[in-house]
């Protein structure tokens, strides 16, 4: 474990593992950083006092489950928004906790707008995010009856042109 656990006052220690344990790593981090930084503790210093806690806690962490990918589940989502659903998207993205992921949206008509369906993360099932969006957003759009917009499912490209601009150029 990092020495610098040592200076955290009590309060803040039970903050970043009730963060842990929460699966919050980025208010764990910030909370360590925020109380250390005044004796210069560096974001990358903070992330590794975080990552001791998340060694320390192993499976008492509660990880969020996964967002089903199942048609009738991403259905009932893409039900729950105002408007038709004239399309789904797949879109990448990322972030340093998680490395890239996809997002897959519902393409809403009116009111214009999207509206969330899934996330995928890696899987231990050993299936890219790429591959396992492109699988449920295909299954939903056919079950849907709408078009399907996924430009790199092979590879991470969160410039890719979205659906709507192709539709309107």
């Amino acid at each position: 474990m990092s020495n610098w656990w040592a200076y955290l006052e009590e309060q803040t220690r039970q903050e970043v593992d009730a963060n842990v344990l929460r699966d919050r790593r980025i208010m764990a981090i910030k909370a360590v950083w925020e109380a250390l930084r005044p004796l210069e503790l560096g974001l990358r210093e903070a992330e590794q006092v975080v990552h001791a806690r998340y060694e320390f806690f192993g499976d008492r962490v509660q990880y969020p489950q996964p967002d089903p990918l199942d048609v009738p589940a991403l259905a009932a989502r893409a039900a729950a928004h105002p408007g038709r659903v004239i399309a789904v998207e797949a879109l990448w993205d990322g972030d340093t906790v998680h490395g890239w992921f996809v997002i897959l949206v519902a393409v809403l008509e009116n009111p214009s707008g999207e509206g969330h369906l899934a996330i995928v993360y890696h899987h231990s099932d050993g299936l890219p995010p790429g591959t396992r969006a492109e699988e449920a957003g295909k299954a939903l759009a056919h079950h849907l009856k709408v078009p399907f917009h996924f430009p790199s499912p092979d590879a991470p490209d969160d410039q890719a042109p979205r659906w709507r601009s192709l539709q309107h150029p």
